[in-house]
């Protein structure tokens, strides 16, 4: 299953929504203001650590570019558009809105 969460981890709790419901082998994908959470050293890394352990984590690079997120959690994988649309196509997907 591949999770996108678009909405920002400091305005809302979809991000912690979708980790506690993500099954081993899943996919996050963080999108829009959903990559603020990947920033290094943000009050989210615990949270996106307890995600690693059982999922992959990415972040769209142009959504990480477009809001100057430079250093990113360790373990945290980016993707461009087309590696997003090969994520579609693989999963079952679900957005947490």
């Amino acid at each position: 299953m591949l999770h996108t969460v678009n909405k920002s981890p400091f305005q809302n709790t979809t991000l912690e929504s979708c980790v506690r419901f993500a099954s081993q082998g899943d996919v996050i994908l963080l999108i829009e203001d959903g990559v603020l959470a990947a920033q290094a050293g943000n009050v989210k890394v615990g949270l996106l650590e307890e995600a690693m352990a059982k999922c992959e984590v990415f972040a769209l690079s142009a959504d990480l570019q477009a809001r100057a997120v430079t250093e990113l959690v360790e373990g945290i994988k980016t993707t461009d558009y087309d590696g997003f649309v090969d994520l579609v196509e693989k999963n079952l997907t679900h957005s947490w809105l």
